[in-house]
C-alpha cells in the first residue's frame, strides 16, 4: 500500500490536476495577453484540396480577421509554410502574406510543425501559455502539432472555421481528434471576442471600429449570399 500511495503521488505531481490558473486570468478563458497566434501551411495548393464544409475563401477571410485581430491586441503571430524551400510548394497565399508585413514565414519540411526546431524555438520564445492555431489540413497539419504542444504543457484553441480538410470526414475527424486530446474548439467570431471580452477596453474598440464593421463582416456577408443556408453563413 506504501508503494502504492508513493506512485499515486508522484501520478499527481506529473499530471495537470496541480496546474494553477494564469495569475489574475479566469481559468480555461484565452486573453490577447496570454495567446498568441499559430498559422500553419496557408498556401496555394493546400486551399485547393480544401474539400470540407468551410469554403477556401471563407477560411482565407477568417484567418486574415485573425491575423488583423491579433495585430490589433498586439499578440505575437508565428507562421510556418512547408516544402516552399525545396521546390515542391508553392509560398504562403499572398493575401496572407500582405497583412504580414516584417514577419518572418518560417518553412520546413517536417509534417509535423511542432518538430520543426526553429518553429518551436519561436512558439517558446513568445513566453505565451496558450495556443491559437488554424492550419491546412485539419486532419494533418493542425492536428499534429497541436498534440505535441498539449503534451509539452500548453493550452491549445483550434478555430474550425478558419481551417480545412481534404474531405469533410477528415475535418471533423480531426477536429474531433484534438478536441480528444484536450484542445478548445472555437470559431472565428467567439475566438476574437474572447480575447478581449469587454468592448470598452482599446482592443475592443479596435476590433469593432477597424475591422469588424468596416472589414470583415461586409465580406463574410458578402460571402454568405451564394450560400445563405450554410452554418457559418450570415445575414
Amino acid at each position: 500500500m506504501a508503494v502504492r500511495a508513493v506512485m499515486m503521488q508522484h501520478f499527481l505531481r506529473n499530471t495537470d490536476c496541480e496546474k494553477e490558473p494564469i495569475m489574475g486570468q479566469p481559468k480555461g478563458m484565452f486573453t490577447y495577453a496570454n495567446s498568441a497566434l499559430v498559422l500553419i501551411d496557408y498556401q496555394p495548393p493546400m486551399f485547393a484540396a480544401i474539400r470540407s464544409e468551410i469554403p477556401a475563401e471563407v477560411v482565407e477571410l477568417n484567418v486574415r480577421a485573425l491575423i488583423r485581430s491579433a495585430k490589433a491586441m498586439d499578440m505575437p503571430v508565428v507562421v510556418s509554410s512547408v516544402g516552399v524551400r525545396s521546390g515542391t510548394n508553392a509560398a504562403t497565399l499572398e493575401s496572407i502574406v500582405d497583412e504580414l508585413p516584417g514577419y518572418q514565414i518560417l518553412d520546413r519540411s517536417t509534417m509535423n510543425a511542432w518538430e520543426d526546431t526553429a518553429f518551436k524555438d519561436q512558439v517558446v520564445a513568445t513566453g505565451r501559455p496558450r495556443l491559437i492555431f488554424a492550419a491546412l489540413w485539419t486532419e494533418i497539419c493542425l492536428v499534429y502539432p497541436v498534440i505535441s504542444a498539449l503534451e509539452d504543457g500548453y493550452d491549445a484553441m483550434v478555430v474550425v472555421d478558419a481551417v480545412g480538410g481534404t474531405s469533410q470526414l477528415a475535418h471533423e475527424t480531426g477536429i474531433q481528434r484534438l478536441t480528444a486530446a484536450g484542445a478548445a474548439p472555437t470559431t472565428t467570431r467567439a475566438c476574437i471576442d474572447e480575447l478581449f471580452r469587454d468592448w470598452r477596453t482599446p482592443q475592443g474598440a479596435a476590433w469593432r471600429d477597424e475591422i469588424l464593421k468596416p472589414w470583415y463582416l461586409p465580406e463574410l456577408q458578402e460571402l454568405s449570399k451564394a450560400n445563405p443556408d450554410a452554418r457559418w453563413a450570415v445575414n
